[in-house]
């Protein structure tokens, strides 16, 4: 038994002891003693009993801590978890290290040995630990051979001769009845011992066929020799199997088979995840890996080892599809790829490019620097095991080795997966733009949903986060050059915003037309351009609301912050001011640190901010315990003030809380206040990341590039100026310089002189305003339209025929541009119209109709008196001058000018020129409404565009004098205005009551002040 272990000799003699003691047998060599002793020995080397359960066995002495904790036994409880735990870390004999299932397995029987912990009165007793006897030896002198008797005298002298007796002796196992394990080679050698051992010379002829032949078997080859193996029954299972298939099934037929060694098996697998791709166990075919189906070893079953053969196949595949992906990509970059990167140039560029001759996108070449850089570690960890493996200095299994691995062939996995979604389903001929966002997207979702899974995935969650941030890189680069720089360099189109080159910086429609905006939809089928317009993020909100879209996910939430910085900073770039030149100078001597490395930086401290403080596991543990003992206690005092007497409801609660810092303080102190941030509810760690390390500095430059606009277009551009300029003479608020301009047309209406004639009309317009703003002479100019004719029948229309034009520089007309113009003409003309109307009944004079009476009264008596004609028309003269007034009171002090005010105070406050627009824009859309300007009350506008009407041919007549008009045609008027006066004021007071038209209240009231009841 010299080649057993001290516990295999130890256990033999332990079980002999114990067949003498219970089956009360002392002779050795009788038949009963040795059943009895091969029953037991072989119940105790192959038992089926389970192992024992660290957890349960946990569990259990967690439960007895918990349990004298209800029954208040403090003391007993701090005992037991002390002396568990020293006795779970101290050594035992014949086991190596702490918390050995050795250890489990004595505090398993204690505890089911165990009747009642709870009720047992237990004071512990200090333990003196025994002291370490000296050794009084004199090793000096027994060295120095003064002293014949060593430390041990019975110890008998050792020879020599003795020790090559035993060498000579042959190793007998009769006495153990386990057979000797002996080997064709051994049986060889020990037949011929005489044999001299064989030598070889490098020069000889037969030197490299000796060497193959002896240092390794031709495994590789067809009919190989038989590798010499043991012959026990545990090295020969496929024989066993082989023989009960043979005397099971009558059909069996054996079938030839290619033996291999476990190591073998071991380096051919470490050589398949490496990336070669020439096996004999693994066969690759059109990318795929499968197992050669007659490779065995000679302890495993044929289906036991392909299955795990298979399972290491499929991790193969992957390395395989990846390793081809990097070389793909890696043959086309100038920068040194990994060994062997030229290989997959002869699978075709599915992944890399469209065109051969096109280099890959930054993504993709940052993508597959990450993986290079995993794999690179990865190569490193197979290379270690292979060293061990030649070493040879411990036994190496297949298990074992599959086991070191399972983390790193789970993050294979995940990249696998990962590569499938992200790159290996995209069509080949989708634009590079796709095909970066599509990635981006395919890694961002990855880590939210490993990142959901908590502590189970976080292996996965950090391979993945450091997979995006070195994918994310060119992205964060193009943002960073552009909103830095004004610049957005991207040569492969790879960026979800392209600049339309057709449109210069200095042309008027630059904030609406030069930038386009990719939305990518989820089938990666096609694809939508979605113009930014006015707003940056406008164009992917108008997608969103028809079709579900996505971009690269990460930066929705400051897309629209990019594209404004973006687009100021190329404008700034373009103006001459100082303070963009200053701008550029600092950040240019400044050692200005990119958005990228901004990014790692605050993810670093972020990260480090959860560690700053390590602590020891068992002193966390045993504080985490003494909270526990003291929220219970506090937690008790609270439920006993309530009438509630409930230990394990105590505890409870105290678990459920412990994690918050201050619940001690808070619920102690009598108010009981838990902060629960929102976000570490609702959000995910990885958003959370976004939000803390990413998007404030792209907010920052945001805030710093919009103000750097808006501080130079209001100084050096005069933006607010021209902005007033349009309310002074498209909305007349420069009430004194229009009035002489409109009141020279009206009186040339009134005097029937021609006045539709641009030398006249630009002529007053010059003159009127070059009186008061001569800096807005050379701007402001009279055009004349073409209209209907049919619409010339109302003499009210005739001044559809003006537009008035305002030339705005460059870059004002951004915001004031063109189609804004249109809208300050629409209203320009309402207001000119009323003004128009109010000045022809202004103008009229009761000294009209004093020559008239007299040669009425010569003349046959009319049908009514000529006093009481003259009468009716003062009356209606008031009515239309009232309806006139109270709407242009309306427009000018409930539209125009409360408007205005809240335009002026909303200009000020505008953080960005996309912001300024949406305002202008709105403010423009507001009096188009109020002013009834809109398709939508069209009916509302004809109906006073008709009293309008009626008031110039009222005031016609007035002037024509009495006579040149008759009694019928002034029942018509007070019939039409009482018409359209009743009209409009049902409409605008079921407007208001309705709640639709809020603004519309102070006319319809006015307007019913003057409304007649017939």
């Amino acid at each position: 038994m010299a080649h057993w272990t001290a516990f295999e000799k130890e256990t033999e003699r332990e079980t002999r002891r114990l067949i003498r003691c219970i089956g009360g047998v002392q002779d050795e060599e009788d038949q009963n003693f040795l059943l009895a002793h091969k029953f037991a020995w072989s119940n105790f080397r192959f038992h089926r009993y389970l192992d024992v359960d660290s957890h349960k066995v946990q569990r259990s002495v967690s439960g007895i801590h918990e349990k004298f904790l209800v029954h208040s036994d403090v003391r007993k409880a701090e005992s037991w978890t002390r002396l568990t735990e020293e006795f779970l870390n101290s050594p035992l004999p014949n086991s190596e290290g702490a918390k050995s299932d050795a250890h489990y397995s004595v505090l398993s029987l204690l505890l089911f040995l165990s009747a009642s912990p709870s009720n047992t009165d237990f004071t512990e007793r200090p333990r003196l630990k025994e002291a370490e006897e000296e050794d009084s030896f004199d090793w000096a002198k027994y060295l120095r051979e003064d002293v014949d008797d060593g430390p041990y005298p019975e110890t008998p002298d050792w020879s020599e001769e003795e020790s090559e007796d035993d060498e000579q002796q042959p190793i007998s196992r009769e006495d153990s009845g386990i057979q000797l394990d002996r080997t064709p080679q051994e049986d060889q050698d020990n037949n011929n011992n005489t044999e001299a051992p064989l030598t070889w010379t490098v020069g000889e002829p037969g030197a490299r066929l000796w060497l193959e032949q002896h240092v390794v078997t031709p495994y590789w080859v067809g009919h190989a020799p038989r590798f010499p193996h043991s012959l026990h029954l545990h090295s020969n299972l496929l024989n066993v199997w082989d023989q009960h298939l043979y005397n099971t099934d009558p059909l069996y037929l054996p079938e030839e088979k290619a033996f291999v060694t476990e190591t073998q098996v071991i380096r051919e697998t470490l050589w398949l995840l490496s990336g070669v791709k020439k096996h004999f166990i693994f066969q690759h075919h059109d990318g795929k890996v499968s197992v050669r189906n007659n490779v065995v070893v000679t302890h495993l079953t044929p289906n036991c080892l392909r299955s795990v053969l298979e399972h290491v196949a499929v991790f193969g595949q992957a390395v395989f599809r990846l390793q081809r992906f990097i070389d793909e990509v890696t043959g086309h970059s100038s920068d040194p790829g990994p060994p062997g990167s030229g290989s997959g140039s002869s699978h075709g560029s599915s992944h890399g490019t469209k065109r051969g001759s096109e280099p890959p996108f930054r993504t993709y070449q940052a993508f597959v620097w990450a993986l290079n850089r995993f794999f690179t570690g990865f190569k490193e960890e197979l290379t270690t095991i292979e060293r061990e493996i030649v070493c040879n200095d411990e036994t190496v299994t297949l298990s074992a080795v599959l086991d070191r691995l399972n983390p790193q062939l789970a993050q294979i996995k995940v990249l696998h997966k990962v590569f499938c979604t992200g790159v290996a389903e995209v069509p080949p001929e989708t634009p590079n733009v796709v095909r970066a966002s599509h990635l981006l997207n395919t890694l961002y979702k990855a880590i939210i949903e490993y990142d959901s899974a908590g502590e189970a995935s976080e292996q996965a969650v950090a391979l993945l986060f450091s997979l995006w941030t070195e994918t994310v890189r060119p992205y964060l680069e193009i943002v960073d050059e552009w909103i830095v720089h004004g610049h957005l360099f991207d040569p492969a189109k790879e960026f979800i915003i392209q600049r339309n080159k057709d449109v210069p910086v200095n042309h008027r429609d630059f904030w609406y037309a030069t930038y386009t905006l990719y939305s990518v939809s989820e089938a990666v089928e096609s694809e939508e351009k979605l113009s930014d317009a006015a707003s940056g993020s406008s164009g992917g909100e108008q997608g969103a609301g028809s079709r579900q879209l996505t971009m690269v996910s990460f930066l929705k939430p400051v897309l629209k912050q990019i594209i404004m910085a973006g687009k100021s900073m190329q404008l700034l770039k373009n103006l001459d001011c100082k303070e963009a030149e200053q701008s550029e100078r600092s950040s240019r001597d400044a050692e200005r640190k990119s958005l990228y490395s901004l990014f790692l930086e605050s993810v670093q401290s972020r990260l480090c901010s959860r560690d700053e403080s390590p602590v020891d596991a068992a002193a966390e543990q045993r504080a985490t315990r003494r909270s526990l003992i003291q929220m219970q206690a506090v937690i008790s005092q609270h439920l006993q003030i309530q009438d509630v007497h409930d230990p394990l409801l105590a505890i409870n609660f105290a678990r459920l809380y412990l994690e918050q810092s201050d619940f001690h303080e808070c619920f102690s102190g009598g108010g009981f206040n838990v902060d629960r941030s929102s976000q570490s509810v609702t959000c995910q760690t990885f958003e959370l990341t976004l939000r803390c390390c990413l998007y404030p500095h792209i907010q920052r430059r945001y805030v710093e590039c919009c103000g750097n606009l808006m501080r130079t277009l209001k100084k050096d551009y005069r933006l607010l100026g021209y902005l007033q300029a349009m309310r002074n003479y498209f909305l007349l608020e420069a009430g004194d310089t229009m009035y002489d301009f409109y009141t020279a047309i009206f009186d040339k209406v009134q005097e029937k002189e021609s006045w539709q004639q641009l030398s006249f009309l630009n002529g007053q317009l010059q003159e009127a305003v070059g009186q008061r703003h001569p800096e807005d002479s050379s701007r402001l100019s009279i055009f004349l339209e073409p209209i209907d004719p049919a619409r010339k029948k109302h003499p009210v229309n005739n001044l559809e025929v003006l537009t008035l034009g305002y030339k705005v520089p460059w870059p004002v007309d951004i915001v004031i541009s063109s189609e804004c113009q249109k809208i300050y003409n629409q209203v320009f003309l309402l207001l000119l119209q009323i003004k128009w109307a109010k000045y022809s009944l202004d103008t009229l004079r009761f000294s009209d109709f004093t020559d008239v009476t007299s040669k009425m009264a010569d003349e046959e008596k009319p049908k009514e008196p000529i006093k009481q004609q003259i009468h009716r028309m003062c009356l209606l003269r008031v009515k239309l001058m009232h309806f006139v007034n109270s709407l242009h009171n309306y427009i000018t002090t409930r539209i125009l000018h409360s408007t205005g005010l809240e335009f002026q105070h909303q200009v000020q406050e505008a953080k960005d020129l996309d912001q300024l627009i949406k305002i202008h824009y709105r403010y423009l859309a507001t009096i188009h409404d109020r002013c009834l300007l809109r398709e939508k009350v069209s009916f509302v506008k004809e109906a006073i565009m008709k009293v309008l009407n009626l008031v110039l041919i009222f005031s016609d007549r007035w002037r024509a004098g009495v006579g040149a008009w008759k009694i019928e045609s002034i029942d018509k008027m007070e019939s039409d205005f009482k018409n359209c006066h009743m009209f409009l004021v049902t409409i605008l007071n079921k407007a208001v009551c309705r709640g639709s038209f809020p603004h519309l209240e102070s006319l319809a009231l006015s307007l019913m002040a003057g409304f007649e009841q017939c």
